[in-house]
């Protein structure tokens, strides 16, 4: 269906749709299936006409004597450049589209020429002009939701940490993110507008954990037998159906027609991520084409960082303990009567660094695992990274002291709430923060970095062979 598409619409469509997103119209219809390269805009559409609204009342405290005491958000870069080989991939595709057609398809190529592939590999995944503004906006609107916290006096007495990965995207998302809040609040009679004031920890054990745990890499990064799934579903009718009719353009080719598609769907994402443009790649694929694009890169996604193989989601137990220790100790010191000393934690890493704890946590968890053969039966999954890891995807976790209600914790992913899994039968909105507790003991006294990242002699256990937490 994506080459028919090409053959029938492209001619007299392409030219006409790249044209800059200034209504809804001119998004692609396909946008919300763009998995992990999806825009921020796509999870929460209100944002295209507001990109500063919040909705305060999703938040629902059980009493009006609730206060927030400590917020921790683990985030997401902004938009980002492809990698310098995701670049070499595109410009593979486009020479082949310009280079491989008859004398019959020759309109094809006039009007592909429209196009400039304008991608190099000095980009490299750097954050780009719509990433800054990712989370400039994601920092004003989380201070405009949670204003007793993330506050200025709160910026400028030292209440708020910045962590970062150490890679430019995330450094470079960490001073978007103040410079939001900075420019928010700029007086030049009443505060100093500069970035030193406010440093920030480079802290790569914390956000690229996956790259410190042995087994990890050796069992899942560096197996190709890890994703077994994902290879036989790119041999499947699903995709089949995707890239046969394109099988007489790349005629005597040695190029996999699945990695074309992929190329060409990634650059259909690039183009509306970083230039906010409906590219004339995205007329490849129709909607029954994106879902099938979807789902192989959301099978990548589960069994490489999901609930695939149990050590992807225990990587993350060094970041699982830094964040319950910082919860319990501001709940100490509320409970002390004394100033929480650390009354916003901002931690900024990858998509990479917010699966596995999601993972860990429970949270997206179906009850039958992703694989190559019931793609038709999940149509309906939870687990879907176009909507829980778009750029800028944030994972809140929010404290109240609501007095004689006790102490509450509400998660929120993408600033909307979630509920815990495996406490979904209380009737609270927010949990009490013991409850929590309680509802992970077994990591919270285990999970051991060290222990679980050793290498064992048998590959890891799939994850769903066993409970997982």
């Amino acid at each position: 269906m994506m080459f028919f598409h090409f053959y029938c619409f492209i001619i007299f469509c392409c030219v006409h749709r790249h044209v800059t997103l200034k209504d809804e119209e001119s998004i692609p219809p396909i946008a919300k299936y763009f998995n992990t390269k999806g825009r921020y805009e796509e999870v929460n559409p209100y944002l295209r006409q507001d990109i500063l609204a919040v909705n305060r009342s999703s938040l629902q405290p059980p009493s009006s004597q609730c206060r927030e005491i400590h917020l921790t958000a683990i985030i997401r870069h902004g938009t980002r450049y492809p990698t310098a080989k995701t670049v070499r991939d595109m410009q593979q595709l486009h020479n082949i589209v310009l280079n491989n057609f008859t004398e019959e398809q020759s309109w094809l190529r006039e009007t592909l020429t429209q196009w400039t592939m304008w991608y190099t590999e000095d980009m490299d995944g750097r954050l780009v002009q719509k990433g800054v503004e990712d989370l400039k906006h994601l920092a004003v609107r989380l201070s405009k939701l949670f204003p007793t916290i993330i506050s200025e006096e709160k910026l400028r007495g030292g209440l708020i940490k910045f962590i970062t990965s150490s890679k430019h995207r995330c450094v470079n998302s960490t001073l978007s993110f103040k410079a939001g809040l900075t420019e928010m609040w700029y007086n030049p009679k009443l505060f100093v507008h500069a970035d030193v004031e406010f440093g920030h920890e480079v802290n790569d054990a914390l956000m690229r954990f996956f790259d410190h745990c042995t087994r990890f890499v050796q069992e899942v990064d560096k197996n190709s037998s890890a994703v077994i799934e994902v290879d036989k579903f790119k041999q499947g009718l699903e995709m089949m159906r995707i890239t046969v009719s394109a099988a007489h353009v790349t005629d005597h080719l040695y190029v996999s027609l699945t990695d074309l598609a992929e190329a060409a769907f990634l650059l259909c994402t690039y183009e509306l991520a970083v230039k906010a443009v409906n590219s004339p790649w995205c007329l490849l694929f129709d909607e029954d084409d994106a879902k099938v694009m979807e789902y192989a890169s959301d099978l990548r996604e589960f069994w490489k960082r999901g609930y695939g193989h149990d050590i992807n989601s225990k990587s993350s137990c060094l970041l699982f303990h830094d964040l319950f220790s910082r919860l319990d100790k501001a709940v100490n010191e509320n409970t002390l009567h004394q100033q929480v000393t650390e009354a916003v934690t901002v931690q900024i890493g990858h998509a990479d660094t917010l699966l596995p704890l999601l993972t860990l946590l429970g949270f997206f968890k179906d009850a039958v695992p992703l694989t190559s053969a019931n793609y038709a039966s999940q149509a309906q999954r939870s687990f879907r990274t176009s909507r829980m890891l778009p750029y800028a995807a944030n994972f809140l976790l929010v404290l109240y002291d609501c007095g004689e209600e006790g102490i509450r914790l509400q998660p929120l992913l993408n600033e909307q709430p979630l509920t815990f899994p495996g406490l979904t039968d209380q009737q609270a909105s927010m949990l009490l923060y013991e409850d929590v507790r309680k509802r992970y003991r077994d990591l919270l006294s285990g999970c051991d970095f060290e222990a679980e990242c050793q290498l064992l002699r048998n590959p890891a256990e799939n994850s769903y062979s066993k409970e997982t937490s």
